[in-house]
């Protein structure tokens, strides 16, 4: 199994409806075997990432349709000009 996670850190934190409601259409991707989005705890420092992707994938090559499906490309295309970070591991277990 592969483990993909994805931190974004947002340029306004405005935005982290509308990103949580375009993440959804990610779901549909059937190479991802678990998914999970977060936000950052309020409570927290304001410096760390705003949200997480955090998706499970049989196997790199799965993780590898993943990233050049039109869900994910769409979502891409959506959050760049959003973000100010983005801070990315994928790691096997």
């Amino acid at each position: 199994m592969i483990r993909h996670i994805c931190m974004f850190k947002l340029k306004n934190k405005d935005d982290v409806p509308a990103v949580l409601a375009k993440t959804v259409t990610l779901e549909e991707i059937p190479q991802i075997r678990s998914f999970l989005v977060v936000t950052n705890d309020s409570r927290t420092p304001e410096k760390n990432y705003d949200l997480s992707l955090i998706f499970d994938f049989d196997s790199v090559e799965d993780l590898n349709i993943y990233r050049d499906s039109e869900p994910h490309l769409a979502f891409r295309q959506f959050i760049t000009p959003l973000r100010e970070l983005r801070a990315c591991i994928d790691y096997e277990f």
